[in-house]
């Protein structure tokens, strides 16, 4: 990264940056760098430290992996916000083993892992900034896994449909596949649900795609109507 733009560009995602030493500021700008993904490619896999994640454009997606291979979507990071736990090597009191795709085609600024867990490690101002930003996405995982163990399907169904709506508006190019991979459930329970909002008028389908009719419907299933 050019050493002018560094200051700006850490002050800005990162408010320890003032709280450095000259040499660990110099060690995080000569560690960061731009990279570009496209729509599916995966970012960050299990296992690894591929740095800390912020997003300039696009969208990644954060899930976590079964072992018979099937997927559960924790979150979304969207333009403007820090991924930490594609970085696991800089949290040594906690960390969520997760897989990463690009959503869309997505450009980012990625500050290379061990560096950073190595500033982690001596200042805690860093220290304190990684754990806070872990801590914040572990509460999203923890809410998605409560989802699953407590929520009745079409709840659950009601509620990410609504999610998506935000982001995209009421016209949602997205399949029942993969809905059933973000959501960790069964096809055949996605489409058998959706025919249910289907004939109560709430959506209407059509090849890949799911347009809401009934925003209130929607909202009474997913408990969310005032």
């Amino acid at each position: 990264m050019n050493k002018n733009e560094c200051p700006t560009f850490f002050r800005q995602y990162f408010p320890f940056w003032d709280k450095l030493t000259p040499d660990q500021q110099g060690r995080l700008c000569g560690a960061t760098h731009p990279a570009r993904y496209e729509k599916g490619e995966n970012v960050h896999g299990m296992g690894g430290c591929t740095g800390v994640l912020v997003v300039e454009s696009g969208c990644l997606r954060a899930y976590l992996l079964s072992e018979e291979g099937r997927e559960i979507t924790i979150f979304r990071a969207f333009p403007g916000e820090v991924c930490i736990l594609s970085a696991p090597c800089a949290l040594r009191t906690f960390s969520l083993d997760v897989m990463i795709d690009a959503e869309e085609d997505t450009s980012l600024l990625v500050v290379d892992g061990p560096v950073f867990a190595a500033v982690t490690q001596e200042n805690l101002y860093a220290e304190n900034f990684a754990l806070r930003t872990a801590a914040g996405r572990l509460s999203d995982a923890v809410w998605v896994m409560e989802q699953i163990m407590f929520m009745r399907f079409d709840r659950r169904l009601a509620v990410f449909l609504l999610e998506e709506s935000e982001k995209d508006g009421p016209k949602l190019k997205i399949t029942h596949d993969q809905i059933a991979r973000y959501m960790g459930s069964a096809r055949e329970v996605v489409s058998r649900m959706l025919r249910y909002f289907t004939s109560e008028g709430i959506v209407r389908q059509s090849r890949g795609t799911i347009e809401i009719l009934d925003m209130k419907g929607l909202k009474v299933l997913a408990g969310m109507a005032k």
